[in-house]
Parts: structure tokens; sequence; C-alpha cells
């Protein structure tokens, strides 16, 4: 708490990236989304450089720092190696970037009432974000809604739903405000037609309810709770299709998009496996490819034997002449097609890890001491973080700069406040099964014995001789 503008710097941080959009390249250029970039990555460089540092070392806070200087290191050895343009390599590296230097500013043993800061400049932080996007891709790209719908979802909206199903299942915090908010989330991704964003949203709910329960009897009770939050959110879709019949009438193509196409097939599905397909065929043409990757902006299509499934859908020249730069709708693919076996599951393995053995922790830890301040958190900090693997079952989560600074900046907070919650609750108990009176104050103190009275004529002058 000694520097006074640790809270500015944060919101320096956070706020711009917020306003970043997705628009067309021939509408729009790319000069203000690059003037967002520079205060967030000073932002963070003077967060990790004013933040106070860790006295001990944690194992887990070892494996996720070597992992993500891995993930980095290894993407400079596969640009060395593919000879990449320099240009499309900055472009796509900058999300993970971001990740790991929000990762290093929050990986930091803050105060209790900063990461309340942190946390509540994170919050508002994705709440511009979300009302941002949805009128930039309402008003500013314009059009029917089928080809606005990717332009009106926020990227860190799985997010910022996490942050209040934490609220509601697991901190059992309502007020009015926050169900708005999480309504207004809940009508961005019936509009936007995606099946991947509500099947994200019923798994971030189901690990709240799993975190939010310390026993079985617990589970059953949380699970109870996060049904009967879910209801509320059927009863809007039936509700908007009530409401809006070009919505469902969407929705209906999409559910029943392999039905109605000549192959069974469901185009969406088999563009993405067209283009990790593709992605994995280029990534195993030689020793080298396969041990280090193809780099960070390297050059993917789709696969050309899928398009037999998708001809109806798509034409010859937009199959084969689609080449994309930007990292790839999957995560977990991309990593191994970008860094190789060597490194391309060093960032993965550290979100993993940290999911887990954090999660556990919580779990452990909020039955010994449930009122810790530094709980709550950490649940929150964790939902966060889950968001993005939720957010892969459709897409890349760090394929934006935002996205990638928002789940650094969780994956930060989770192994920062597990290392001290780990020093704090584990290592003080086990000091004290070893060591009773650890940490204790005796039960008597014993006091020094009175003083025998001094006689009158001890401090008297001497007679002059």
């Amino acid at each position: 708490m000694r520097n006074k503008h640790a809270a500015l710097w944060l919101w320096v941080c956070l706020v711009p990236l917020a306003f970043d959009y997705k628009a067309p390249d021939s509408q729009f250029g790319h000069g203000a989304q690059w003037l967002a970039v520079i205060p967030a990555l000073a932002g963070a460089l003077i967060l990790a450089m004013i933040g106070p540092r860790f006295a001990r070392p944690t194992r887990l806070r070892s494996f996720v720092t070597g992992a993500l200087v891995a993930s980095l290191v290894g993407s400079l050895i596969a640009q060395v190696l593919q000879h990449n343009p320099v240009g499309q390599y900055l472009r796509v590296i900058l999300p993970f970037l971001l990740f790991a230097i929000g990762y290093w500013a929050m990986c930091r043993p803050w105060h209790p009432i900063r990461v309340m800061q942190m946390q509540r400049a994170l919050y508002y932080a994705n709440v511009l974000c979300l009302v941002f996007t949805f009128f930039f891709g309402l008003l500013a790209v314009g059009g029917p809604l089928a080809d606005i719908r990717f332009r009106i979802v926020s990227p860190t909206m799985l997010a910022l739903q996490a942050m209040l199903l934490h609220q509601f299942i697991v901190a059992r915090r309502f007020n009015m405000t926050m169900v708005v908010v999480f309504l207004a989330t809940l009508i961005v991704e019936l509009l936007s037609v995606t099946r991947s964003l509500l099947i994200a949203t019923i798994l971030l709910a189901m690990f709240a309810a799993w975190l939010a329960s310390p026993s079985i009897s617990h589970l059953i009770k949380s699970f109870f709770r996060t049904g009967i939050a879910l209801s509320f959110v059927v009863a809007l879709g039936v509700g908007t299709a009530w409401l809006f019949p070009s919505i469902t009438e969407h929705w209906t193509q999409r559910v029943t998009a392999a039905q109605n196409s000549d192959s069974d097939r469901d185009p969406t599905t088999v563009t993405r496996i067209a283009e990790m397909r593709d992605q994995y065929d280029q990534v195993t043409e030689s020793v080298e490819s396969v041990l280090f990757g193809k780099g960070y902006g390297h050059l993917y299509r789709y696969s050309p034997i899928y398009y037999q499934y998708v001809n109806q859908t798509f034409s010859k020249d937009d199959y084969f002449n689609t080449s994309d730069w930007v990292a790839g709708h999957n995560f977990w693919v991309y990593q191994l097609y970008a860094e190789g076996i060597v490194f391309g599951g060093c960032m993965p393995l550290a979100v993993i890890v940290a999911l887990i053995v954090a999660g556990r922790a919580f779990r452990r830890w909020r039955r010994i001491a449930p009122r810790h301040p530094m709980l709550m958190p950490l649940s929150m900090a964790l939902l966060v973080l889950a968001a993005l693997p939720g957010a892969s079952i459709g897409g890349n989560p760090l394929g934006t700069r935002f996205s990638g600074l928002v789940y650094g900046l969780a994956l930060g907070l989770i192994v920062s406040l597990y290392s001290q919650l780990h020093y704090r609750i584990d290592l003080q108990r086990k000091r004290q099964r070893l060591h009773p009176s650890y940490g204790r104050e005796p039960a008597f103190r014993p006091t020094a014995p009175a003083a025998a009275p001094v006689p009158l004529n001890t401090y008297a002058t001497p007679e002059p001789r």
C-alpha cells in the first residue's frame, strides 16, 4: 500500500483496451486499436515494477512462471526457424504477450485492499467492453443479424459472466445491477446465435457450484441452486423466442444445420475441423516443425479434403482462398501448431494446473478458514480463468488483445493468492501440529518480582569531608 498511484495504473492498464473493436479492414483503420495497446502495456509494466515481491518460493508459482517464459522463448525459436513476416508475428503474438505481462503484474503479494481494487476495475472494464462492443457492432458495422452477430459479442463476455456467477453462486451476493448485467449478457448470447457461448455459460455455472461446495451434501445443494438459476435462463430464452420470432428462426437454422445440409454435417463444425486439420498437416511436414512448430503468424487455410461437406455453403474461391494469420479457432491445437511439441504445451498446462491446484486448495481452505479475506478473491479469479477453456469451445480466447490481458491478470491473481494462502493457512497449521505453541500466546506470563523498598537515606548526599 506504499504506492498511492497503483489503482490509477490499474485503470490505465484495463480501460483503454476495453474499447478495442472488431471491424472490417476496409471500413476502419487499426491506428486507434494500436493506440489502445500502448497504455495497457505501460500500465501493466508499471504495476509489475512497483508491486511487492515474494520472500518465499512456491511450486505453483515457479511452474506457471517457468511455463510462460518457456512459451515466449519457444515463439522466438519458431520465428527464427520459420522466417515468418515480422509484422505478422508481432501482431499475432501481442495477445499472448499481454497475457504474460498481465500475469507478471498480478503475481505479486498485493494487499487485500489492493486486490479488491483490482477486481473492481476488472469488473467495470468488462462491463464497458460489453456495452461498447454491442453498440459498435450494432450501429457502426450495421446490417442484418446474420452479419453483425459476430461483431456484438464482447471478447471477455464469458469472463464477465464468470464474475457474476461467482457473486450469485459462491459468494451469494445479489443486487439489481448485477442481475441486469447478467441478463444483458444472456441477451447478447441469444442475439449472437452462438451455441458454444451457451454451453460455456452452463459449464461455468457448474464449476462455480463445485467451488461453492466443500462437501458432497453442499455439492448437491449447490447444484440444486444452480439448476434453479439456469431455469431462469431457459425462461429468458422462451420469452425471447416469443417476442422476437426472427431470432428463433436463426437458432432453429443453427441447431438443425446438420439435418438441413446435403452432407448431414454442420458447416460451422466442418470448417473448424478443416482449419485444425490444415494446421496439423502443416506441423507434421518435417521433424523441425513437429518439435518447434510453424510459429505465430504463420499462414494456414482450410484443409481441402473437407470441401465436399461444405460445397453448398462456401464457393470454391472462398474456401480455398481463405487464409488467416491470426490465432486459430482452437486454443489447444493452435498452440501445438505455433510452438510444436517442445513448447506448445507450456501455456495450456499452466492454465490447467493452476485451475486444478488452486481450485482444490480453495475447497480445502474454505473448510479450514472460511472467513479468510483472500478466499473470495481467489474463487473469483478461478472462475474468470475458467472462462478461458470455456471460450476455447468456439474459438481461441487469446486471439484478441483485451481477452489476453484479462485472462493473464486472472492467472496472476490465482498464483499470487494461492502462494499467500498456502503460507498463511497450510504451513502455519503444519507448524502448529509439530509445535503446538507456535503462533500462540503463552497461557501464563510470569511477572518480575516486586522491587525491594529503597531506604530513605540511599540517595542522600554524602557529608562533606
